[in-house]
């Protein structure tokens, strides 16, 4: 992605999925078969059996969730002790693993370099939905969600991506990729982050989620939320072509400045545009606009016909999403009534406008809610850390290591 278009994310890249140091196992999990191929080959394989031993660890990793290499058991024994000594297949820990009275469940993943995120699953009857972090904290500090009051620490890595899923998938026992009955059926990346500002990696995650010899969950099972990076929305119809949700919020850009501050550089009007224009758009593939009801802000009924006119020749259903409160926010929720009003009016010109049930409130895991402790810190601060680390595993000297016996 060109910095051009994103001139305004000030983060620390993503974590690198390479050895950090010395002798430090090379992570598997987020590459492409050619790029597990090509670790092979630098490890000693032959190239033509390199690419078989790549479809093979993918069919292990990703199909059957496997992590160690003693398991793989169609590989040859003295391969597999050769991977162990070189490769490794990881997921994000867990800090909390917390679950709602109503089933939903939250994990703060904490990664290797020790930031943080949060993934929910969100189970209905017969199926269930991830909610997938993109960043570590936000750079569009929109109004109404707590994730907002976050500095952007940095991107996640397309392993860090994917190992949201693969920890989910250890927690709902769900290996080998099972064809029917799944729990995690769908991927919404609606958690912490914009995924259009880390769309390089978000991409190359969502390729290996989609793979059919693997997790292989359908594009049509996902759908990636954007505040409005209008300039990417294209490009992600055209490379992905996965379902696509709007984080719009309001009708008027003077209120929309407000609510989700990009609205300022990539105003409704341009951004319809965008919507309009998204590669395979049609009545069968809506456009979904994600609006929260905040009171005596966003919700009269000239706002929502406002909405219903804003919307006319795009293939839309429009999702109303109750205010979950947090700690210091500065709006309420709609009251039930006008919420119902709201959506009676979208639904009688023609758009589907379902209230979403809020889910995981208890836990902080709803929508709008989802925050880490991770603080963005100065190079400084990150060199001091780093010094730190380096002189508590330097040996000591001779001569204080004899005064110390």
């Amino acid at each position: 992605m060109s910095a051009a278009l994103v001139p305004d994310i000030q983060a620390r890249p993503a974590a690198a999925t390479a050895p950090l140091a010395g002798n430090a196992p090379v992570e598997l999990l987020g590459l492409t078969r050619a790029e597990i191929a090509a670790a092979l080959v630098e490890a000693g394989e032959a190239e033509k059996a390199a690419k078989m031993r790549a479809n093979q660890l993918w069919h292990w990793i990703y199909y059957r969730g496997a992590r160690d290499f003693s398991t793989m058991t169609t590989l040859a024994k003295d391969l597999r002790e050769r991977l162990a000594q070189r490769f490794q297949v990881g997921r994000p820990g867990a800090s909390r693993d917390l679950k709602s009275t109503d089933g939903t469940r939250k994990w703060l993943l904490r990664f290797a370099d020790g930031e943080e995120a949060e993934a929910v699953h969100i189970p209905e009857e017969d199926r269930g939905a991830l909610c997938v972090s993109s960043q570590v904290g936000c750079t569009l500090t929109c109004r109404f969600c707590h994730t907002g009051t976050m500095k952007l620490v940095r991107n996640l890595s397309p392993a860090e991506i994917v190992g949201q899923v693969m920890l989910a998938r250890d927690c709902l026992e769900e290996w080998p990729s099972p064809k029917d009955g799944r729990m995690l059926s769908n991927i919404v990346m609606m958690g912490m982050g914009e995924p259009l500002y880390n769309f390089d990696n978000v991409a190359k995650a969502l390729r290996i989620v989609m793979d059919n010899e693997g997790i292989s969950i359908s594009k049509r099972r996902i759908t990636l939320s954007t505040a409005g990076v209008v300039p990417m929305i294209g490009r992600c119809g055209a490379e992905l072509d996965v379902n696509l949700a709007i984080s719009l919020h309001a009708v008027r850009d003077d209120i929309r400045d407000v609510l989700v501050p990009i609205n300022k550089k990539y105003p409704i009007k341009d951004l319809l545009q965008a919507c309009a224009d998204y590669p395979g758009l049609s009545n069968a593939r809506r456009i979904t606009f994600e609006y929260v009801m905040l009171k005596g802000i966003n919700d009269s009924s000239a706002d929502a016909r406002e909405l219903v006119r804003l919307l006319k020749g795009i293939p839309a259903k429009v999702n109303l999403i109750p205010f979950n409160p947090w700690p210091g926010a500065p709006y309420e929720c709609s009251s039930n009534n006008t919420i119902s009003q709201f959506s009676e009016i979208v639904f009688n010109a023609g758009y589907s406008s379902p209230v979403r049930t809020p889910r995981g409130r208890d836990i902080m895991a709803a929508c709008g809610q989802l925050k880490s402790d991770s603080v963005k810190r100065s190079k400084a601060d990150i060199l001091r850390e780093q010094q730190a680390k380096e002189a508590a595993a330097a040996p000591m000297p001779a001569v204080v290591q004899a005064e110390a016996g």
